[in-house]
């Protein structure tokens, strides 16, 4: 009798689920889906950016169907019912790294034998880097490590990430805790000595963004996927406030947001360019934006369009759908801060639409107190662009496409004493421009240093000294592995190279996603600078001549103090941060080679 109702509401059980959420056809059902709405995206050479087939089958299930329901292919999974998003979730998975099932972690902190958190003067690394001027450099009395030690430099601890393909924001440590946001939307507190974990919260979708520690270390601030904005008590997880910042479906939060004098200043980034690849979307109607909040409400104080009139209906594309613009300017990093002017710089990106707006493709100056806009320099114009443009069907692209040169790193400030303070500023057209910040961002020198393209020139940043700036080459390419790479030493006064660090020898080239691209941000100590790369590299650099000093290969397996199954994969998204003698790096990212690791490194591994 048990056994038969348990059959039965079995039974039931199917049939709302296929009552609710469509058809069940069968374990090939994702494969047709898969062929017919998302393969041609996700082919080598596509130039989407999508993870090709081979990468997508080292995911997890729920990564996989994550990132069709609230995450990148939020747009392409509404497009779905649940059952057919499953369907593909299992189709394209690896069922090895599945994890629908509940995850059991260790590692979890012992009150008796934790140590006491730092005092909050400590050395800190907090939220994208160091300072508000976005220099990515770490002071040696704060970095406490010198060029000799770097050599020295082994494995001191590695943490898993859960069923996850990719890491993304940035290691925060203040206070002796390191905290990190992650793929399934975890907020993780750990010990910075040992990793264990202090507590764990969860939010509904991935958060991209790094964590930023405020109000005297009692709160830790971040953004998710959904575009929230949350606020949480630092010592045990708890929610303070949480608020959303902008109610376009497509908006998502991955720049890290920048706290000054209780004020918490969010950039508003979309995946609305690819929600532009399905013929019948209304391409389109985002804007970014950034918001200041109130750090201890959480209120909304001002918001500032970056294109600040809404988008109006132009034409209709082949289909008949009523297309709209002017559209785009997201700000995909962090803002950077001029206390001296009391002015916000955020850089945009393209347009997604016709018309083209004047305001992408910028670097955009806000007043701190109002949120209005100063000044902004386009560079250059009429960069329309949308994934429709590399699809099959390019019902949405718009006439003349752009070629996908906008803005995903933040502008340096830098302050000389006695010389024109400068805004430096990295495109992916492989452009260095240095702008003058006292007189409308009027450009100062220019400096090429790659061919750029939609994954080319500078992606996600830079770091400087006094006098050099340090930019690390993408110039990815589908088809040559070998393609793109670098670092660069530029001269701050002239834009002139210093030097020049060519791409190391791949040994990876077998392996889906391996490239010799440097996509992800360097970080700079006094001798100094790191830099990560596709191929799963972190090198150390000499910041005198470029030579290499140190090398650790991220892209294999370790043991981990959480007892979580991980790996490395490619440096991509963020750079390390590197404090009081211990470096911590995320290791992974989905359009590369996968994984799912932080790692911390300290001298001789102690």
């Amino acid at each position: 009798m048990k056994k038969f109702a348990g059959v039965a509401a079995l039974t039931i059980g199917v049939l709302l689920v296929i009552f609710e959420f469509g058809t069940w056809r069968g374990p090939t059902h994702g494969a047709t889906i898969f062929e017919e709405r998302c393969a041609a995206c996700h082919q080598p050479n596509s130039g989407t950016r999508a993870p090709v087939p081979d990468q997508l089958r080292k995911m997890s299930r729920d990564s996989i169907l994550r990132a069709l329901e609230s995450g990148v292919m939020k747009a392409q999974g509404t497009e779905l019912t649940r059952v057919e998003r499953t369907a593909v979730a299992e189709y394209l998975c690896d069922p090895n790294a599945s994890a629908s099932r509940p995850v059991a972690m260790t590692g979890f902190c012992l009150a008796k034998t934790a140590p006491s958190p730092d005092p909050p003067g400590d050395p800190v690394w907090n939220g994208w880097g160091v300072d508000a001027r976005n220099t990515r450099f770490q002071p040696g009395g704060a970095a406490h490590l010198s060029p000799d030690e770097v050599p020295k430099l082994k494995l001191k601890w590695a943490f898993g990430f859960p069923g996850a393909s990719a890491t993304f924001g940035q290691p925060t440590v203040f206070s002796g805790r390191v905290y990190e946001g992650s793929e399934d939307g975890t907020v993780y507190s750990l010990d910075a000595r040992s990793g264990c974990i202090y507590w764990t919260y969860k939010a509904p979708t991935t958060v991209k963004t790094a964590v930023l520690v405020g109000n005297d270390g009692r709160v830790v601030f971040f953004g998710d996927t959904q575009a929230n904005v949350y606020a949480l008590e630092s010592l045990n997880g708890s929610l303070i406030w949480k608020t959303h910042v902008d109610s376009h479906p497509a908006a998502r939060i991955t720049g890290s947001p920048l706290l000054l004098v209780g004020r918490l200043y969010v950039p508003v980034s979309s995946g609305e360019e690819g929600a532009a690849a399905d013929p019948h979307y209304a391409c389109c109607t985002f804007r970014g934006s950034v918001v200041a909040l109130n750090a201890d409400s959480g209120k909304q104080i001002w918001k500032t369009f970056t294109i600040p009139a809404a988008a109006r209906p132009t034409r209709k594309n082949a289909l008949g759908i009523q297309l709209w613009g002017p559209s785009g300017a997201a700000v995909w990093s962090p803002p950077t801060a001029d206390l001296r002017r009391r002015t916000i710089y955020v850089a945009t990106g393209n347009s997604y639409s016709e018309p083209s707006s004047a305001y992408s493709d910028s670097v955009m100056a806000l007043d701190m107190d109002s949120g209005r806009i100063l000044w902004w320099k386009q560079l250059p114009p009429n960069d329309r662009w949308n994934i429709a443009c590399i699809a099959d069907t390019k019902a949405n692209c718009p006439d003349k496409p752009g070629p996908d040169l906008d803005f995903g790193s933040p502008p340096i400030l830098l302050s000389r004493r006695g010389s024109q303070d400068l805004l430096i500023a990295a495109q992916k057209s492989g452009v260095v421009h240095a702008l003058d910040p006292e007189h409308e961002g009027e450009v100062v020198w220019q400096r090429r240093i790659g061919r750029g393209g939609p994954l080319g020139g500078i992606e996600w940043g830079g770091a400087a000294s006094t006098d050099i700036v340090y930019f690390p080459l993408s110039d990815w390419q589908d088809s040559k592995p070998e393609a793109g790479g670098g670092l660069f030493a530029l001269r701050v006064a002239t834009g002139q190279r210093a030097w020049f660090a060519p791409p190391a020898k791949l040994s990876c080239t077998a392996q889906p996603g391996c490239s010799a691209a440097q996509m992800a941000p360097p970080t700079a100590i006094p001798g100094i600078v790191f830099s990560g790369s596709q191929d799963g590299h972190l090198r150390a650099y000499d910041s005198r001549q470029g030579t290499v000093v140190w090398d650790f290969d991220t892209a294999r397996g370790f043991p981990t103090i959480n007892g979580i199954p991980a790996r490395g994969g490619s440096l991509n998204a963020t750079g390390p941060a590197i404090v009081n003698g211990t470096l911590y790096v995320n290791s992974g990212y989905a359009n590369g080679i996968a994984g799912n690791v932080l790692l911390a490194f300290s001298v001789d591994g102690k």
